[in-house]
């Protein structure tokens, strides 16, 4: 998958594994990635599939901090979450919002296949051991998008790798080195203000 990786990105990571502000920032990148991927599914589905969003994102979190303690790079933990997220997609019909076409889920799936199985992750079951306990509020699904699925969204090609492009625009693989002396007020919806509540 081709993903990006900058500052904000590091930021966010240092924030969600700092304690008081992780709680903020959790909250924050769960608005921003409901945001980001609303805004690819039809204006008139984007409320019906909103809480739902909100739930699985908030899910993901608690994936993304639990693949950097199990060893994974910022890139390959995110990565992770975003493979979620399409295994999400695809068993509602959600073709338009995923960001890889259907016929990589599998690859990508085995390229982190012994983290999905520790976590019972599957296609099928795209949160697994991270599904909270209260559920996650359902939505409708469109299963007639998968019958001539366009994928207008995704990015084909990239399924061997975790592919990220840099703030300069090159495209790297595996990732960007950590910077030293990462700020966590940086981290989106974070700021002086917030990180000292």
């Amino acid at each position: 998958m081709k993903i990006r990786q900058n500052i904000r990105h590091w930021a966010a990571k240092k924030a969600l594994t700092t304690p008081v502000i992780g709680d903020v920032a959790n909250d924050k990148l769960v608005d921003l990635h409901t945001s980001i991927f609303l805004n690819k599914a039809d204006e008139d589905r984007r409320e019906e599939r909103r809480e739902h969003l909100d739930d699985f994102f908030d899910a993901t979190m608690d994936t993304y901090v639990a693949a950097l303690e199990a060893g994974f790079a910022e890139a390959e933990a995110r990565e992770i979450t975003h493979v979620q997220a399409n295994f999400d997609f695809f068993t509602y019909g959600w073709t338009e919002m995923m960001e890889i076409p259907a016929d990589e889920l599998e690859a990508h799936y085995r390229r982190y296949e012994a983290f999905f199985t520790d976590h019972d992750i599957t296609i099928d079951d795209p949160l697994g051991t991270f599904r909270p306990a209260a559920g996650v509020t359902d939505a409708p699904a469109t299963p007639e998008r998968l019958e001539t699925p366009a994928y207008e969204n995704a990015l084909a090609g990239f399924a061997d790798d975790v592919y990220v492009e840099t703030e300069s625009g090159e495209t790297v693989v595996g990732g960007t080195e950590e910077p030293a002396d990462v700020d966590p007020t940086v981290a989106p919806g974070i700021d002086e203000d917030e990180a000292s509540a």
